[in-house]
């Protein structure tokens, strides 16, 4: 099954744009800041926003409209990720290295 356009995903989408611009969220593969103001067409920018799912939509289409899989992305680097798994995260530091 493939990934569907319909009005509900297109609405949820916006929804969960206009939640994570409110709140600053940063990119969750990377940890760097969004650019929100850029539009979703501006796609020279890869820094705009792109909603990703947790589980890629070609894996599980059936979770495809459901928010708790939704999480906010640059648009490049959703694409970089692809519909691979996201890399895993390091934990809790022992210390701050700086």
């Amino acid at each position: 099954m493939a990934r569907k356009e319909t009005r509900n995903m297109t609405k949820l989408r916006k929804e969960y744009r206009e939640q994570c611009a409110s709140k600053n969220l940063p990119c969750w593969l990377c940890g760097m800041s969004i650019d929100y103001d850029a539009p979703f067409n501006d796609y020279g920018n890869d820094d705009r926003f792109e909603l990703d799912h947790l589980y890629p939509v070609s894996k599980r289409p059936d979770i495809q409209e459901d928010p708790a899989g939704f999480r906010p992305s640059h648009a490049g680097c959703n694409r970089e990720r692809g519909n691979g798994d996201p890399a895993p995260e390091l934990g809790i530091l022992s210390r701050a290295w700086v």
